[in-house]
């Protein structure tokens, strides 16, 4: 087993590329990555390719193949590569990542890629077509497998599922779990629209983000309503991106150039977690073992990390996930983040570049685009949005998809800076 390094890593902003393809948003990632890791792209022999949405285009496979075919034959994109499509949900830029490190961590090749990307608004297509088939419960193939649990937590806190017509199936669930977390620990509106307010001011002056304005608690909470406690400016905007990650390990590192060297992050954990379907906050959830994996990797702790981007696909996600990852007592997620501990100069900055809710959540490419501003917070390259501090540590955790009550795959990395 090997050390892996992060050499390149790039995002493009999120955003409504409706004159972008697919092809385009992956050129820029790709060759962007590319020129910060300093290596020739035919060192490039296997990568990784992250997207969830493709199959709503007609059902085309070999998707990561279609996607990079006309950078081959323009000579932009190595001929011969092979590629491995991965989907897992939110989750899908992670898993590939998580493929690419383990491809070199065990010695196959001395350097591999991972990219993701998705396109979440197109003119060819109903914007709504992958919710009605999230509404079937997992393309209808068991639809009280997916529902059972979510429904008897909901009776558990007075309240049913809504369901039917053109609503997010996630809004809906995420919006039962923070009635549930409010009913066991007393989590209030005002604390998610802390986190969604502080998410919201911290884009400002992130340019890759979609949406980049400040908020207040009360501009939060007065916004419409999606799925009661949840309003708009909690809930994490559709968005059309791409990212790319090389990694390699330390053989090829030491051949590099100093300047890519000095550059470098190890990856210093990495670990992958499924859910537990009827999971409740105080039990073994998918974010809670792999965080602890990854602390008995590295021998860290929650008072190590100095930085995290984690998965708020909305904003009460990051309540429950600050305790997941042991950043505070379970139940208190809400006091800690309206107390301002989570600032960019808190304790522990968390989403310090706008997270999924400002940044937007282009689903295959979001767990790449977390790790890219990471990447940038540990090289100091952050510019407006960087934490103070000269930070070191930084920690990406990215969930997929729902089973029961709890996330279908969790990953969680932790990058550390050059010494």
């Amino acid at each position: 087993m090997d050390d892996v390094f992060v050499i390149g890593v790039h995002g493009t902003d999120v955003g409504r590329h409706l004159e972008r393809s697919f092809t385009d948003l992956v050129e820029e990632a790709w060759t962007g990555a590319l020129a910060e890791a300093g290596i020739e792209p035919e060192r490039i022999t296997h990568a990784w390719f992250g997207n969830y949405m493709m199959d709503f285009f007609g059902g085309r496979m070999l998707r990561g193949q279609e996607v990079v075919g006309p950078l081959v034959q323009r000579g932009v994109f190595p001929d011969g590569v092979a590629i491995v499509n991965v989907e897992g949900g939110c989750a899908s830029g992670s898993l590939a990542f998580s493929s690419a490190c383990q491809h070199v961590r065990l010695g196959i090749s001395d350097v591999a890629l991972a990219f993701g990307a998705e396109k979440m608004h197109d003119t060819r297509r109903p914007g709504n077509e992958v919710l009605e088939w999230m509404e079937g419960g997992v393309g209808g193939l068991n639809p009280q497998a997916f529902w059972g649990p979510i429904e008897e937590l909901a009776a558990d806190v007075g309240t049913e599922v809504e369901r039917g017509g053109d609503r997010s199936v996630a809004m809906d669930v995420y919006a039962i779990w923070a009635r549930s977390h409010m009913a066991a620990y007393g989590t209030r509106p005002e604390h998610i629209a802390a986190a969604a307010a502080k998410n919201h001011t911290n884009s400002v002056g992130n340019p890759r983000a979609q949406y980049r304005f400040p908020m207040t608690v009360d501009d939060v909470l007065a916004d419409r309503t999606v799925c009661d406690p949840l309003t708009r400016a909690m809930c994490a905007p559709r968005g059309d991106a791409a990212a790319a990650v090389i990694v390699c390990n330390a053989r090829a590192l030491a051949g590099l150039p100093s300047e890519v060297r000095d550059r470098a992050l190890r990856v210093r954990g990495h670990a992958v977690a499924g859910a537990r379907r009827d999971a409740r906050w105080d039990g073994e959830r998918a974010p809670v073992r792999a965080i602890r994996e990854v602390y008995a990797q590295t021998g860290l702790g929650p008072a190590d990390v100095d930085l995290v981007e984690l998965h708020d696909a909305t904003s009460f996600a990051e309540l429950h996930l600050v305790e997941d990852l042991g950043l505070c007592a379970r139940g208190e997620g809400g006091p800690f983040t309206a107390s301002g501990a989570t600032a960019r100069d808190g304790q522990v900055a968390v989403n310090p570049s706008g997270g999924l809710i400002a940044r937007g959540h282009p689903i295959g490419a979001t767990g790449i685009l977390m790790l890219n501003e990471v990447a940038l917070q540990l090289r100091g390259e952050a510019g407006d949005v960087q934490v103070p501090g000269d930070p070191r540590i930084g920690l990406i955790e990215n969930g997929g998809g729902i089973t029961g009550n709890d996330v279908a795959v969790c990953a969680v990395t932790v990058l550390e800076g050059a010494d």
